[in-house]
């Protein structure tokens, strides 16, 4: 198991290795694997990417995103323009259905309306991720459909099974409550983390997922 100073100073490195992140106003504290970043970053896109780049280091079990989004003068955008951009965006996506909308309020990103499938959500808040003048997003699109909530927990299984990122012997559950899914079990990285609760949101039927894995390290 990787010492405190060793974690940290791996996040650190790991954060200033990666191109898409300007880790100058970055840093890090580590507890047993729980590491904080604090600090401030140019853009929405900076504070997800500073995140994925510390959950990729060895020994890492949970990442608090404390970071901020300080936008340059020449990166700010009204709200109401802000508004008009994330929603003609989601309008031009094929891939969000009709009905999601965008609201901007201090360059926070609001997403509400309802989609049919996890994957339709994921891709409207991808969608506004990128544009100028979004400081974070807050997504309340709910999901609906018309599965059997008796069908939810083999859907989500079965994809589990496929995945190739999950090994044979996960001690990953499924348990459902309707429509709800909540993953309990123990994974050792944030890349098999990911893949479980990815997983998850792909079958058809689920509406929420509630993440209770232990990541090992």
């Amino acid at each position: 198991m990787a010492k405190t100073k060793d974690v940290r100073e791996a996040v650190e490195s790991e954060i200033s290795f990666d191109p898409l992140v300007d880790a100058i106003n970055i840093t890090v504290k580590n507890i047993n694997g729980e590491v904080a970043l604090n600090g401030t970053v140019p853009s929405y896109p900076q504070y997800v990417e500073a995140a994925a780049a510390a959950q990729r280091v060895a020994g890492v079990k949970n990442v608090h995103n404390h970071l901020e989004v300080a936008l340059p003068p020449g990166d700010y955008c009204n709200d109401p323009t802000l508004t008009t951009t994330a929603n003609n965006a989601l309008e031009l996506n094929i891939t969000v259905p009709d009905g999601v909308e965008a609201t901007a309020r201090n360059g926070n990103l609001t997403l509400t309306g309802t989609v049919t499938y996890g994957s339709e959500r994921a891709a409207a808040e991808l969608t506004v991720a990128a544009l100028t003048g979004v400081r974070n997003i807050k997504n309340d699109i709910q999901i609906r459909n018309d599965a059997d909530p008796v069908d939810v927990t083999l859907n989500v299984q079965d994809a589990l099974d496929r995945y190739a990122l999950i090994p044979d012997d996960s001690d990953v559950v499924v348990d459902t409550n309707g429509n709800t899914v909540t993953l309990n079990g123990h994974v050792r990285t944030w890349a098999e983390h990911d893949a479980v609760v990815d997983a998850a949101w792909m079958a058809v039927g689920v509406y929420d997922v509630r993440d209770d894995l232990y990541i090992t390290g």
